[in-house]
């Protein structure tokens, strides 16, 4: 069921709210995407109510800013309050991953569980960044040269779809089958916001990696699941930072998916989320437990 909502300062957002079940909200990747997260949506449809939106600027939500890290967790909160959710569990995927854990930091009573998909830790993104520029480039093979040449000038919609259906297809492990993943993430092509994905990028190199934020995680006491692909492309150690200051964490690694774990081990990814929103911890039975 589709839904529109509306910010406190007038933008109106998609949403739209499928499944039956414990509360979860969706955080899709970006900055500057819309939500690809419908095959997720499935796969936890049985256990969960989920509810997917566009970030404010993205997809079927109005393109208006501002864009910052601060404007879209109010978004996400104004989500929170369309649904009449007083607590849920967020997911967020890559990207989106460092928005719920900012959402969870800032509000940390409204959070039962967070499950942190693909995300890049809590790490000044440098170090990672280097690392992945290469897996990246190592990973396109054949297309590196196409992409390269649309990545160098100014192109056409057409064209930024290829772009990102060529760049997309290096988060996929199985080569075979990577371009045909990537063109189903990129239809229907709503277009990428490259003015959200500049100003919440430069905000995340200012404001990631800091002491304040490594502090916040080591006291954050809301139950969080860490799910990784071991053949994404951004590395997994990058993550170890965020898995050892939170007090609080399991991790699952799926040994044969790239960074969109849930297409290439949909089992997996199912048994490990759908295990993790029914333990004690996030639905309030028990005591709370300590690291897993």
């Amino acid at each position: 069921m589709e839904e529109t909502i509306t910010t406190e300062d007038g933008v109106e957002l998609w949403a739209a709210r499928g499944g039956r079940g414990r509360p979860v909200v969706f955080c899709h990747g970006g900055p500057g995407l819309w939500d690809t997260l419908e095959d997720v949506a499935a796969l936890l449809s049985g256990v969960a109510t989920v509810h997917r939106w566009d970030q404010r600027g993205c997809g079927r939500s109005q393109r208006r800013g501002p864009y910052s890290m601060a404007r879209t967790v109010a978004d996400l909160d104004a989500v929170r309050r369309h649904f009449e959710l007083e607590t849920m569990v967020l997911l967020g995927h890559s990207w989106g991953a460092q928005l719920a854990l900012r959402y969870t930091l800032d509000h940390p009573e409204r959070v039962r569980g967070l499950v942190y998909v693909a995300g890049t830790g809590i790490d000044p993104g440098k170090p990672w960044g280097d690392e992945y520029a290469r897996n990246l480039r190592a990973r396109m093979g054949d297309h590196l040269g196409r992409w390269l040449e649309l990545r160098g000038r100014d192109r056409t919609p057409a064209e930024d779809r290829e772009l990102s259906v060529l760049q997309w297809s290096a988060d996929f492990a199985d080569p075979a089958r990577a371009l045909e993943q990537a063109e189903r993430m990129a239809t229907p092509w709503l277009g990428v916001n490259f003015e959200c994905n500049a100003a919440i990028n430069a905000q995340d190199k200012r404001h990631w990696g800091t002491p304040e934020l490594r502090a916040g995680c080591e006291a954050l006491q809301v139950p969080t699941l860490i799910v990784d692909g071991a053949h994404d492309i951004r590395p997994r150690w990058a993550v170890d930072s965020l898995e050892q200051a939170l007090p609080r964490v399991s991790r699952v690694v799926l040994r044969g998916a790239g960074h969109m774990p849930w297409v290439e081990e949909p089992d997996g990814f199912r048994s490990a989320v759908n295990a993790f929103l029914a333990s004690d911890a996030v639905s309030g039975a028990g005591s709370p437990g300590g690291r897993r």
